[in-house]
């Protein structure tokens, strides 16, 4: 095997610069040192914020169900959590969160794509009216945008018609609400109506509706077009704050099952690498964008899996605490999360709603 000469910077092949750039980069830049010879729970410094959040930041949160867990713990660690639709008083804290209360900023439910995201603010300003306008089914009336918020529908049109127009309003002030806007991107796959384009939380027939393939297609957005999304939600939301700043983050959660023709561990592989791509762009194109690495501290290999449950999909109590432990300490908190009393807890004994979990019943 051929050797290649160790360059020394007193022999003059070095042009001057002295020592090379990788002499000057600290411990956390080197796989050795900073990976194979810790354990998972040892690995430091994986998260260099881009700037600090404060408890006066007004934080707001979307996403798909692992962020979830980042909304309770905001609240939990009391920082200033923008909820624009709280759950009537009379509601315990379960029963709340059955009908789809307190898990993000607004009762919108599990937003999966930057697609959804944005056409979600795109409908409450009025720019956007779907051809879906409910979904129908044993006597109840299910909204296709939301169609897990209200346990068994709606008991009529008209309930669900004002639950919506609520909603939409609220969803209408949030931006003008928000300093920090996080958004957990969960999925590339989604199923849309041919006829406008609009993007639905889930495919037709499974929670509610009926599918029709003359109606609905599916749709695994690439990588142009989920950057472009996210770029025009982010002009939209500085309209609003031109001040806004956000935290993306990646979802460590697969795919419970994939439309592609594709094996599921190589769909997820690839939508989970596009999300992930495109949080970097993001990142290194805006300062006032700030990735937090959750997909990496829970799925890289390094990890060993140790952060799954046996399922090796849903992530355990303890590897929730690890991240979100991870994510406020680089922010100079290292207190603990105390869930004020009735309220849920931070890091929840169950796991979070996840919409995409019904399709399970389908395998055959």
């Amino acid at each position: 095997m051929k050797s290649f000469p160790v360059l020394s910077p007193s022999s003059g092949d070095i042009s001057g610069a002295g020592a090379n750039p990788y002499e000057k980069q600290p411990s956390r830049a080197f796989w050795r040192s900073a990976v194979s010879d810790l354990s998972p729970i040892e690995m430091d410094g994986i998260y260099q914020p881009r700037f600090r959040i404060s408890r006066e930041t007004r934080i707001s949160a979307a996403g798909s169900c692992f962020a979830q867990h980042i909304a309770r713990q905001f609240k939990a660690r009391n920082y200033r959590f923008t909820d624009v639709e709280p759950a009537p008083p009379f509601l315990d804290a379960e029963t709340a969160e059955d009908f789809g209360y307190g898990q993000y900023s607004a009762r919108y439910g599990n937003v999966y794509s930057i697609r959804q995201l944005l056409q979600l603010f795109a409908r409450a300003e009025g720019a956007m009216d779907p051809d879906d306008h409910v979904w129908l089914q044993d006597g109840r009336a299910y909204d296709p945008f939301r169609p897990t918020i209200q346990p068994d529908g709606f008991a009529s049109l008209a309930e669900m018609e004002a639950d919506r127009e609520y909603h939409l309003d609220q969803v209408q002030t949030l931006l003008g609400q928000t300093d920090l806007f996080v958004f957990t991107f969960g999925l590339t796959e989604a199923w849309v109506n041919k006829r406008d384009g609009a993007v639905l939380p889930s495919c037709p027939g499974t929670h509610a509706g009926t599918f029709d393939p003359d109606t609905y297609a599916f749709r695994n957005f690439r990588f142009n077009e989920v950057l472009q999304d996210a770029e025009a939600f982010i002009a939209l939301a500085r309209q609003h704050n031109p001040d806004m700043r956000f935290l993306f983050t990646v979802s460590p959660v697969p795919l419970t099952a994939t439309a592609t023709d594709q094996h599921v561990l190589a769909a997820t592989t690839y939508s989970k690498s596009v999300l992930r791509a495109v949080c970097g762009e993001l990142a290194m194109a805006h300062d006032f964008v700030d990735y937090f690495p959750s997909y990496e501290l829970v799925a890289s290999h390094p990890m060993r899996g140790i952060y799954y449950r046996p399922n090796m999909r849903n992530v355990a109590a303890q590897g929730v605490a690890r991240v979100m432990d991870i994510f406020f300490a680089a922010h100079g908190d290292t207190g603990t999360a105390e869930p004020k009393q009735d309220e849920t807890p931070a890091v929840p004994t169950s796991d979070p709603a996840c919409d995409e979990e019904i399709l399970e019943f389908f395998e055959t």
